[in-house]
């Protein structure tokens, strides 16, 4: 679990995971998600935006150390939401 060494907790993961699974919020959150590129996985502002929407549709309440160590995870994965494989190893990550 890669999450875990960025102080990411996985009763958290897992909480998501379950929230994940209800159709109407993981529609909401794939259309947050609609559109980024690469470029924009890489861009802390618009990291930080994707994911403050998404907890604000999770019901999350982050702190801030907790939104830097999930910036901080998605910018270090080098995402590129085009490849297959890339999506596949982030899949992998969270099963």
């Amino acid at each position: 679990m890669s999450y875990t060494k960025y102080g990411i907790r996985p009763d958290f993961v897992e909480r998501v995971k379950q929230k994940m699974k209800n159709k109407a919020v993981k529609d909401r959150v794939k259309q947050v998600l609609d559109g980024v590129t690469k470029a924009d996985l890489q861009d802390r502002a618009k990291v930080r935006r994707l994911i403050r929407s998404s907890a604000s549709i999770l019901h999350e309440k982050l702190t801030e150390a907790q939104e830097e160590q999930l910036i901080s995870f998605v910018l270090s994965q080098k995402i590129d939401p085009n490849n297959t494989m890339h999506l596949l190893k982030l899949w992998a990550t969270f099963r």
